[in-house]
């Protein structure tokens, strides 16, 4: 096995162990809101799954699977060995340890704060040191990643950039400056008070810092899913790529777009101005423009391929379309998927709308379905087509592999459908049982049932998808798989503008759109801060 197949299996591993981890205490966790009597049924553990599940999902899944993927990119759409690779190994080890670093304090519920922190409440120190540590070996391979593309365009002057790389640097960009806002509040605030440096904490600067990373760390998670929309599945399905220019200009919008958005989150928090406020919806809005450029490009590209098949008449290519290919019915589960989750952020990012919605399980719905549905859908459709290509071995057929997908897409919609009613009825998140002999939440009991069963489907796919996955170890490989291929566009360009190629003038206006979103909110803070919280540590 080569080094770039160990590379990207031992990262996929890690992230899918920790997935499938995560997809076990999701599914006890809805047990405990249900009106069924579940196992070690108390508050504390409640919120111990909580921290472990999203942790798991947030940072573990999706730190590892886009790292490894975009080391097999970097080699497989440049066609040249990845540089520094004892880099790539020890950003490996850093971000592995640092998991397990911050697991010890998790299991001892010493670190009950969920992914997302929530001061003053702190956790255990290791906690916060073992997810730097994760982010400190992602930030080793942005370098890596920036560095291979520029290796590239010296070597190939005037030629554009492969546009799986072009994705997988802006994706890097984006992560470097996303993470800044979370590692300024864990460093300089966070840290301190779990070590008992300071004994109160500004609850608002702290909560407009991860802002700064709440919402583009979606992007860098969906990213790896656009790669496969754009160059991907267009292959798969036997066709070509609507237009290359279309999906630079996605991937750039999102770099653009995603950043200065985070305040949204935020908008009934009254620690910030209507005025900001409105600045931040009206930002959010441009977030769907490359999402709509996607389903275009992409709904254009699969016409192609299915016209190529014999399809006819208006929607003949649909059915033409190669659906036993577990990569066409993955990116077709996952558009489903995404008109729900997405139709659920429109409604999230209207400060009016989102009054009514705001922390109840609308919210738990309308993530669950982008991560869980569009994302994580893709995470198993990349794996099952690179898989091959790192073992050896393909199965004779796709049946198992397709059942999982449909299990999963099943499941999803099943467990999320049931949240979106509640969140519209009031049900809030965040809290580990209900009283259903009260007369208000009982008629909740049901649905709430419902979506539970929905989670064990999407535990048994899961289950699936890791056997799936085993099966290519456990037989010995015949012969080298075919090469990576990535999608040609239907007019495959020689030459791009400059502004398509790479991301000097993009890094600019990311960093005027940053000043103009967060600088005076953050600057108010630290002027003329408003009374800080005592700090509560975990015990």
């Amino acid at each position: 096995m080569r080094s770039l197949e160990r590379l990207t299996l031992a990262h996929l591993w890690v992230a899918f162990a920790a997935f499938t981890a995560a997809c076990f205490l999701g599914v006890w966790q809805m047990w405990v809101r249900s009106p069924l009597s579940a196992p070690f049924s108390t508050p504390d553990h409640y919120f111990q799954s909580v921290t472990a599940h999203g942790v798991s999902m947030a940072y573990v899944l999706t730190t590892f699977f886009v790292m490894g993927f975009g080391y097999y990119v970097a080699e497989t759409a440049l066609k040249r060995p990845l540089p520094g690779k004892l880099w790539a190994w020890i950003g490996f080890w850093m971000g592995l340890f640092g998991v397990l670093l911050a697991l010890v304090p998790i299991l001892l519920n010493k670190a009950s704060v969920l992914y997302t922190f929530y001061p003053p409440i702190t956790a255990s120190p290791l906690f916060y040191i073992g997810l730097v540590l994760v982010v400190a070996g992602s930030w080793i391979w942005c370098v890596l990643m920036i560095v291979s593309m520029g290796g590239w365009k010296r070597d190939n002057p005037g030629k554009p950039v492969p546009l799986a790389m072009f994705a997988t640097v802006a994706n890097a960009i984006l992560w470097l400056w996303t993470t800044v806002g979370v590692a300024a509040e864990i460093l300089f605030i966070v840290l301190p008070a779990s070590l008992g440096w300071t004994q109160t904490v500004d609850v608002g600067l702290t909560r407009t810092l991860f802002s700064w990373t709440l919402h583009a760390i979606v992007y860098f998670w969906l990213i790896p899913s656009y790669i496969a929309f754009y160059t991907m599945a267009p292959e798969e399905a036997g066709g070509r790529l609507y237009s290359d220019m279309m999906g630079r200009l996605t991937f750039i919008l999102f770099l653009v777009y995603s950043l200065p958005v985070g305040l949204h989150h935020l908008f009934m928090d009254p620690e910030h101005s209507t005025g900001f406020k409105f600045l931040q919806m009206s930002l959010t809005v441009l977030v769907a423009v490359p999402t709509l450029l996607t389903v275009f490009t992409i709904s254009a590209s699969m016409e192609i391929a299915g016209r190529l098949r014999g399809g006819t008449g208006l929607f003949g290519w649909i059915a033409a379309l190669p659906w036993e290919r577990p990569m066409v019915l993955a990116t077709g589960l996952a558009f489903f998927m995404l008109w729900f989750g997405g139709g659920g952020g429109l409604i999230n990012m209207s400060f009016g709308m989102n009054a009514m919605v705001h922390n109840t399980s609308w919210v738990t719905a309308h993530f669950h379905l982008i991560f869980g549905g569009t994302a994580v859908i893709m995470y198993f459709a990349i794996a099952y087509s690179i898989w091959p290509k790192l073992t050896g071995w393909r199965p004779a057929d796709a049946r198992l592999q397709r059942l999982q997908l449909w299990l999963w897409a099943i499941g999803m919609m099943v467990m999320t459908l049931p949240w979106h009613y509640l969140g519209l009825l009031g049900q809030w998140r965040r809290v580990a049982t209900f009283d259903y002999s009260n007369p208000l939440i009982a008629p909740w009991g049901k649905w709430v049932v419902l979506s539970l069963i929905g989670g064990v489907i999407l535990l048994i796919s899961a289950l699936l998808f890791v056997y799936n996955l085993w099966q290519h170890h456990r037989q010995e490989a015949r012969q080298a798989d075919t090469p990576q291929r990535y999608a040609l566009a239907l007019h495959q360009p020689h030459a791009v503008p400059a502004a398509f190629n790479g991301f000097r003038a993009w890094n600019w206006l990311v960093l005027f759109l940053m000043i103009a979103a967060y600088g005076y909110p953050i600057a108010q803070f630290l002027i003329d801060p408003p009374p800080a919280a005592v700090v509560h540590r975990v015990d």
